[in-house]
């Protein structure tokens, strides 16, 4: 079901970017939302995640020359180390919460800092769960599945 959900995400998020001129924060994110958007929870704390990459790197890029390919890579690379380590942190500490306390993949939330810092907070954060809920229902219609799940 991931490969559908990635495929359809892919065309979904071309749609969105060539009929509303917004992107869905990256090409893959509405896939990977979808298959996890029965868990609210997790979409919030992976926008989180998100948002404090965009801020770190924002900070970051007063003092050092972080733009065009170095910022993706920055913002890829902190949101993967902010994931890691939240995850260890809270197996660590809180293992009775692990299942439940999870950010959506490892460069999802990089991937989506870099399109809030594209194109703005709002317009990146609403665009990629309308993907996403587009996805999950174009899951739901073409294969019947997460009907009950």
């Amino acid at each position: 079901m991931v490969e559908a959900a990635i495929g359809l995400g892919l065309v979904i998020s071309l749609a969105f970017t060539e009929f509303f001129g917004l992107a869905a924060g990256g090409m893959v994110v509405p896939g990977y939302l979808a298959l996890e958007i029965q868990y609210p929870g997790r979409v919030a704390l992976t926008f989180l995640c998100a948002l404090l990459t965009y801020w770190i790197v924002k900070g970051i890029s007063r003092f050092a020359l972080v733009y065009g390919r170095r910022r993706t890579a920055a913002m890829i690379i902190v949101g993967f180390v902010l994931r890691y380590s939240l995850e260890g942190t809270v197996v660590t500490y809180f293992p009775v919460y692990s299942e439940a306390i999870a950010i959506i993949g490892y460069i999802v939330p990089g991937l989506i800092a870099v399109w809030i810092a594209r194109q703005g907070i709002l317009e990146t954060l609403s665009t990629t769960v309308m993907a996403a809920v587009f996805v999950r229902l174009s899951l739901i219609l073409l294969t019947g599945w997460g009907v009950l799940s």
